[in-house]
């Protein structure tokens, strides 16, 4: 009786496992359909993009579309503008960000859960709400047409000073106690000390910053020169003239979300690890 039993639970436990899986990957599948309709169009020169059913794989491959929009947009130069911003943004947005969260995490002084949560409550703000602000700040500092200029409104974010704050949070007091016996100052701590054991976090904090710096749209616009356009918003001149060529829009988009898929998988450890301790916290 008990042999028969173990095996009908055995299949059983086959059977619901195999429904999941098959589940998640049609899910997935449906999640992925833009990006493979995408990825499908960009290398399919001269096929109707509207047809209908759209063709999520190619159905056959050729590579025009890549060759003619690298050659006539200069792709290096605005690929060598776009990494200046994105390593100008997520250094140092870790840097300030880590600053800010460390003492609201560590120290303890009066009026600091009220400062945390106005600074908080300041996320229902949207972002459109500052642009002009910003700019107004950017040209009275001179910094109008520099890379600068772009990074400096979002150094300090209010969702990576909660993440670092509540990853600060997470470390036994003891090690800053140690610290302060070996005769460490308080940014030695920090430095040494702290940062090294919030890696997790700091994975977090820099692949959303490199995403929206990578991907950073409209605020170069308003502040840069055509010249020094990050790739996204150069990807703009080919939305202008050259919006019947979908086939080039869609070759250029690709290129341009390239690096953020390297970039995911090779920190998607760290990034789940932090998210993790985030909730915890």
């Amino acid at each position: 009786m008990d042999e028969p039993m173990k095996n009908t639970n055995l299949f059983k436990k086959i059977v619901s496992k195999t429904i999941v899986y098959v589940l998640l990957i049609l899910f997935a599948i449906f999640m992925m359909g833009p990006f493979l309709w995408l990825i499908s169009v960009s290398l399919m020169p001269g096929k109707n993009i509207f047809a209908f059913p759209p063709a999520i794989l190619p159905t056959f491959i050729d590579f025009k579309n890549y060759i003619e929009v690298w050659e006539y947009m200069d792709f290096l130069k605005y690929i060598w503008n776009t990494v200046i911003i994105t390593f100008l943004g997520v250094t140092l947005s870790i840097i300030f960000s880590a600053l800010t969260a460390y003492p609201l995490a560590i120290f303890n002084f009066k009026g600091r859960n009220v400062i945390f949560m106005l600074l908080v409550s300041t996320m229902i703000i949207p972002a459109a709400a500052g642009l002009v602000v910003n700019y107004l700040t950017i040209n009275n500092l001179g910094l109008i047409n520099t890379f600068t200029g772009v990074v400096l409104p979002t150094l300090v974010s209010v969702f990576n000073v909660f993440l670092f704050r509540q990853a600060f949070m997470g470390i036994p007091g003891d090690i800053r106690d140690s610290g302060k016996m070996d005769g460490a100052s308080e940014f030695r701590i920090w430095v040494q000390l702290m940062m090294p054991m919030i890696k997790p976090a700091v994975a977090v904090v820099g692949l959303f910053e490199f995403m929206a710096n990578w991907n950073s749209f409209l605020w170069p616009i308003i502040v840069l020169d055509t010249e020094k356009y990050p790739l996204a918003s150069a990807l703009s001149f080919l939305n202008g003239q050259f919006s019947y060529n979908f086939g080039w829009i869609a070759a250029g988009t690709v290129i341009s979300v390239i690096p953020i898929i390297f970039v995911f998988l090779f920190t998607q450890k760290y990034y789940m690890e932090g998210l993790a301790g985030a909730v915890k916290g």
